[in-house]
């Protein structure tokens, strides 16, 4: 408490929430703030944001006209304009059940799905569903920050479980079955992986079912990639295991319609076996939903006709485009031997590659690599609200420590990555491929500049 100014000994009784700023220092947003204020404002070289999770923002990516022609066809009818239920509208919830169940041998109806504010609104509903003392949850130790913070600000303990990146990026299951105990509630996978780009197969993805059957607990499943897969992996949901083990869904329009910008997302209660309903899942989603914003009425009655209209050759000509940035990028790296792609992604818009620090006489860790990168060559994010940057969730949150942040955002971070010893951090800078060519092929250029600056002398 503080002393009120003048006040005879009287104080003030509020402050702020350190919970929030906790959350907050794993962000994307917070530690892409500290790599920006690293890039030079001398005007010599531009900054050129190599990292970007919104396409959207270059020419050569646009939303499809069916979307556009579907949200100002819902905003020109006048029935859009009033409140929604919390759970969604019927014709949006009946339309998302469509859209899924073309790949389901276990049919959805609508009061299986939830609308929400984008996919991160799922993330954030599912994370507090799930909180209780002592429960923990399984992360990958490649995955969206925001499954971290959600899980930070609500006292959900966080393990991480592996990913092989010898074998297409496939889960460790091993490694799950070791860190799970008797509080352990759910498991998190993203299929289509981001940022590594694979797509898992059907025989993987029954294992994985099967292993949280043995665990007793839900898998929660992040598709919003679906539409977003240009290599010769077919996608398969999930919910084809709902049998075996209940699954949420997450999906959006987001990612692949390109449309970020329009918040409209969607949870799928694949459970044919009710266990949701009997322990009370699908009731505190309810609770959560009724006391949170809804998503936007206009896009929800849009999204029947984004869902049903738009043309399978959007999606093909989108995933050429990032296809072709893949191949030129993948190829480049090759004569720059301190960054090695273990696979090239067949999905999503990162390469992830490994970062070979015997190679660089001055450079400490992944972070010291970005940090340096930025400074010396503008190769950073341009703006705070713009996901990615050449870092992993890994090299961003090992960031906090190395800009004089207090002692309880590293406790955050050392709690996110279960390590008591950040140096230990995985390196695996990751380059978004969501961008112009003349961009990707700017990067190269000062990529490979700055490291023939810090190769070490013998390696030439």
């Amino acid at each position: 408490m503080q002393m009120l100014n003048g006040g005879g000994g009287a104080v003030w009784r509020f402050k702020g929430n350190k919970a929030a700023k906790e959350a907050a220092s794993v962000s994307m947003k917070g530690i892409l703030s500290r790599l920006f204020e690293n890039c030079s404002r001398d005007g010599k070289k531009n900054i050129l944001p190599l990292g970007h999770c919104d396409p959207i923002v270059y020419p050569c990516f646009k939303t499809s006209a069916e979307a556009e022609e579907a949200v100002a066809e819902s905003l020109r009818s006048g029935a859009a304009n009033s409140y929604g239920p919390g759970v969604g509208i019927l014709p949006a919830r009946r339309a998302v059940a469509n859209y899924l169940n073309s790949d389901l041998p276990h049919k959805l109806k609508s009061d299986d799905i939830f609308m929400t504010i984008g996919c991160c609104q799922g993330i954030e509903t599912m994370i507090q569903v799930l909180s209780s003392p002592k429960s923990n949850i399984l992360l990958s130790s490649l995955v969206y920050p925001l499954y971290h913070s959600y899980a930070i600000h609500d006292l959900v303990e966080i393990r991480k479980y592996e990913l092989l990146p010898d074998q297409d990026w496939e889960i460790d299951l091993q490694s799950v079955e070791a860190i799970a105990d008797h509080n352990t509630v759910a498991m998190v996978i993203c299929n289509p992986h981001n940022p590594c780009g694979n797509v898992y197969t059907y025989h993987h993805l029954k294992k994985v079912a099967e292993m949280a059957r043995k665990l007793g607990i839900m898998v929660i499943s992040d598709e919003i990639f679906k539409e977003t897969i240009y290599g010769k992996n077919p996608f398969v949901p999930m919910g084809i295991f709902a049998s075996i083990v209940p699954v949420v869904t997450l999906g959006s329009i987001s990612k692949g319609w390109l449309v970020p910008g329009w918040r409209i997302g969607w949870m799928a209660m694949n459970d044919p076996s009710n266990v949701f309903k009997t322990t009370g899942v699908v009731e505190s989603i309810k609770h959560l939903l009724n006391i949170s914003p809804d998503p936007s009425t206009i896009l929800q009655f849009a999204l029947p006709n984004i869902l049903e209209k738009t043309k399978k050759d959007y999606f093909e000509k989108k995933n050429l485009t990032l296809s072709q940035n893949v191949d030129m990028m993948f190829d480049a790296l090759k004569e720059i031997p301190c960054l090695v792609c273990p696979k090239k992604p067949e999905s999503c818009t990162s390469l992830v590659t490994k970062l070979d620090l015997s190679l660089l006489e001055d450079i400490t860790d992944d972070v010291d690599f970005c940090m340096k990168l930025a400074r010396e060559e503008n190769l950073e994010e341009t703006e705070e609200d713009r996901g990615g940057s050449e870092l992993t969730g890994t090299a961003k949150a090992a960031t906090l420590i190395h800009s004089g942040d207090p002692p309880e955002a590293e406790d955050a971070l050392r709690r996110r990555f279960g390590s008591p010893d950040p140096a230990a951090i995985r390196r695996k800078p990751e380059i978004s491929i969501g961008v112009e060519r003349s961009m990707l092929q700017d990067a190269f250029v000062r990529l490979k500049s700055f490291f023939t600056r810090h190769v070490k002398t013998q390696t030439i």
